[in-house]
């Protein structure tokens, strides 16, 4: 047997090395005083690792995020010391609240200098403790590589999420002896108790209106797909959260759609109607559940979840299955009897009628020239089944969940849990990098502001994005909120700025163009669709236009608000 070879490097070229050796060739950052030793090593590695320089670190920070939702990879983003590692926050936190596996590595001053308020020092795990899995403060270079490995496994295991590794400026230039390890595996998870899989499947058999609820966990263990064999089987439905976008493709006869406070009709009161609900790698969010009191009374609740703390937290079950969910799932399926509901699925069948019915009604009583459902039926026919729709947070996000339809799984990246603004820009970069063909941004005039100077590293790097603005002047979905629950008093919600995004596009290098009716938006996603770098599309939209659905903040699914008079409007 070959003996492994061992030689000194320096810290910096070691973690790059670990980089290698973990199969990573791309990664998202800034440098700064306290990483060049890292970017001197990344510089040496240029041939088998790609580093893109980002405007700013919460941009390489959603970059990373996106690269790792679409590939199932982790992400990993650098950034130097002080406000280079601050700026990281969000992005770290996004990926937190959506269990995004990532690896941000932060440089910090010399450990001589922890503690005494140098230039540029911040306790960066203090800060991120919350935010994280994990996180480590490397003080000893003979450390780090087993530092680097483990932050790795701990990302991508069980639940993913976030780990940070900070690393001194002294540790970075410290000489140690590096030894090539094999990439990674999984800590191994604990199986369910067979007990618990008996008493769901005993469940299951006895429903007579079934409904599954997957969520990014089912679409993260890759078990989509047996989901739908295993509705065709129990004679379910399914729905999904908004993390679940995407895992199933949405023409798929048992599928429908997304549920919850914007979600679509059919799933949403599918959900109130049934008598068994079964969760499966969901949280059951208030975003979903409305009001916990009323929520599913008269239903029994199944969930199946890697992770321990998310049984019960939200809602109380009849049967918690906590370990692997491919293990999980595999086991239920088989104790799982061939069922028949037809009553079921004429309710359900009835409940996609009065979709369909409400859908044309709200696009009849559209306010705008640029109604959002024709603007996604012109997404939907030009976009290909490969291209990711990444999303910003408002009105438009929701409008996308209600109506991009997906055939291929991990071809969606919004921020769920944190509901940032600022997020879409970055991932569809991510998007891009990983090796898609092109991403279609959704975004808003507010949040487009936000983090509009990515413009500049699309165009850098040549990436096709094709961006779809909805410009309506004002922050739309908080200012729906003041439409219907604050008596209209739009206090900071309408933005009254001059900025002209057509100019800016350009400014930046990119493309951009303004529609103001449908036939003009097509024309121009199309021209968006052919175009080899950032093409920008402000599409002027009516401040008035509602997102419905909708279940009121704090209220329930009996409360679901599906139209709105003409007089209430305004």
């Amino acid at each position: 047997m070959e003996k492994k070879r061992k030689r000194k490097m320096k810290g910096a070229e070691l973690l790059v090395a670990v980089l290698e050796e973990q199969g990573v060739t791309d990664v998202f950052g800034y440098p700064g005083g306290q990483v060049l030793y890292i970017y001197d090593a990344l510089y040496a590695a240029r041939k088998k690792i790609r580093h893109i320089l980002t405007a700013h670190e919460q941009g390489a920070a959603h970059a990373a995020d996106g690269y790792a939702r679409v590939t199932g990879k982790v992400g990993v983003v650098i950034a130097t010391s002080g406000p280079g590692a601050t700026n990281l926050v969000t992005g770290i936190a996004t990926a937190m609240l959506d269990s995004v596996p990532m690896v941000a590595i932060t440089g910090n001053v010399p450990t001589t200098l922890i503690g005494r308020d140098a230039f540029q020092e911040i306790n960066i795990t203090g800060v991120t403790m919350p935010i994280t899995k994990h996180n480590y403060f490397v003080q000893d270079v003979n450390e780090l590589a087993d530092t680097v490995r483990e932050a790795f496994m701990i990302a991508k295991s069980g639940r993913p999420g976030p780990v940070l590794i900070d690393v001194p400026k002294d540790v970075q230039c410290a000489l140690c002896e590096y030894e090539r390890s094999e990439p990674v595996g999984y800590f191994e998870e604990d199986k369910a108790d067979e007990a618990d899989i008996e008493a769901a499947a005993k469940l299951i058999n006895e429903a007579k209106r079934p409904y599954i609820y997957i969520g990014g966990g089912a679409a993260g263990a890759g078990i989509a797909e047996k989901t739908a064999e295993f509705a065709e089987l129990t004679d379910a439905y399914i729905g999904c959260s908004f993390m679940g976008l995407s895992a199933l493709p949405d023409g798929h006869a048992r599928f429908l759609g997304m549920e919850g406070m914007h979600g679509r009709y059919a799933s949403t009161m599918a959900n109130k109607e049934a008598d068994l609900i079964i969760g499966i790698g969901v949280r059951f969010s208030d975003r979903a559940t409305g009001k916990v009191e009323k929520y599913a009374k008269r239903a029994k609740i199944i969930q199946l979840d890697t992770d321990l703390s998310e049984i019960n937290k939200n809602v109380q079950v009849d049967v918690g299955i906590v370990g692997n969910l491919r293990d999980s799932f595999a086991r239920l399926f088989e104790k799982c009897e061939k069922a028949d509901h037809p009553e079921w699925r004429e309710l359900v069948s009835k409940l996609r009628e009065e979709e369909e019915r409400i859908e044309k009604e709200t696009e009849e009583r559209s306010v705008s020239k640029t109604p959002p459902k024709k603007i996604f039926e012109i997404i939907n026919k030009y976009k290909s089944e490969d291209d990711v729709i990444c999303t910003d947070v408002g009105q438009h996000q929701m409008w996308c969940a209600q109506n991009v339809r997906f055939s291929k799984p991990r071809r969606f990246a919004s921020s769920g849990g944190l509901g940032t603004m600022g997020y879409g820009l970055g991932a569809a970069i991510g998007a891009v990098t990983a090796g898609n063909k092109r991403a279609v941004l959704i975004t808003g005039d507010g949040s487009f502001a936000m983090n509009c100077s990515e413009l500049a590293t699309a165009v850098t790097y040549g990436m096709p994005i094709a961006i779809v603005l909805f410009d309506n002047g004002v922050l739309g979905m908080v200012r729906q909120m003041q439409t219907l629950f604050f008596g209209k008093r739009y206090s900071n919600t309408v933005l009254e700025r001059k900025t002209d995004f057509v100019k800016l596009a350009e400014a930046y290098g990119a493309k951009g163009e303004r529609v103001t009716d449908v036939s003009g938006f097509e024309k121009a996603f199309s021209a968006a669709m052919k175009y080899k770098g950032p093409y920008v599309i402000d599409v002027v939209t009516d401040k008035d236009e509602l997102v419905l659905p909708m279940m009121p903040p704090g209220g329930s699914i009996d409360d679901l608000i599906t139209e709105i008079k003409e007089e209430d409007r305004k």
